[in-house]
């Protein structure tokens, strides 16, 4: 791992800039989930994860109460994360399609995922103030990941996030003229392309709003555009 990310995953998880969310990080880690009572959760923000090659970033919206929360990777260990990686493991993104705790063997190939915000929030709804406080890590981890050409965005907060970090590195003057929806591409005057997919959160594909066929075209379209030739 790079000594830029070393440092960058160390700050993240020392961060105790939102005493709300640790409180409620904590709280949910001592307190566990009837299924969980065995686990010792890892109860704090969490890092990005994947390769750091990676033509694809994967951007979600917060850790899971009971997923990300609970192991200390993103996307991890609930119902998100089951249906996610078995897509991105058909298109070849991910090792295997199962992920389920940190030392679990997955890997990631030329995807990295993060999220706008590490600590899982009450309620999966992160204040702006709180999004605020995070995005020095967002732009610390893209900085670094120099071989990024598709942003996937997972939902409107992270479509919205990715915008505001655009417009904090002067790549866009304002955000109008992009309109979240699912399969929605833009391509950016940075030369990246910006692909928005609904979340995949079990409220989305539990009421079909999100479908595996839906999914799966999108993130074949994230392959698919980050392997054309400029």
């Amino acid at each position: 791992m790079s000594s830029w990310l070393i440092q960058l995953n160390a700050d993240v998880v020392s961060c105790t800039r939102c005493p709300r969310l640790i409180e409620h990080c904590r709280k949910v880690a001592r307190e566990k989930r009837r299924a969980y009572l065995d686990w010792d959760y890892w109860g704090k923000p969490v890092p990005g994860f994947g390769d750091l090659n990676a033509r694809v970033l994967i951007l979600g919206l917060a850790p899971g109460a009971h997923g990300s929360n609970r192991t200390g990777r993103p996307f991890t260990g609930d119902g998100s994360g089951y249906f996610m990686y078995p897509v991105l493991h058909k298109v070849g993104f991910a090792s295997q399609p199962n992920a389920t705790h940190k030392g679990d063997g997955l890997k990631l190939k030329d995807a990295y995922i993060t999220a706008v915000a590490r600590c899982a929030p009450p309620g999966n709804k992160p204040s702006p103030e709180e999004l605020a406080n995070c995005s020095e890590f967002l732009d610390r981890e893209l900085e670094g990941l120099k071989k990024v050409k598709v942003i996937l965005v997972l939902g409107k907060i992270a479509f919205d996030g990715y915008l505001n970090y655009l417009k904090r590195r002067g790549v866009v003057q304002n955000k109008t003229q992009y309109i979240f929806g699912h399969a929605a591409e833009y391509r950016l005057p940075n030369s990246k392309i910006l692909l928005a997919s609904y979340h995949p959160s079990m409220q989305n594909t539990l009421t079909g709003k999100l479908t595996e066929k839906m999914f799966l075209k999108v993130v074949k379209d994230a392959a698919r555009l980050a392997s054309a030739k400029a």
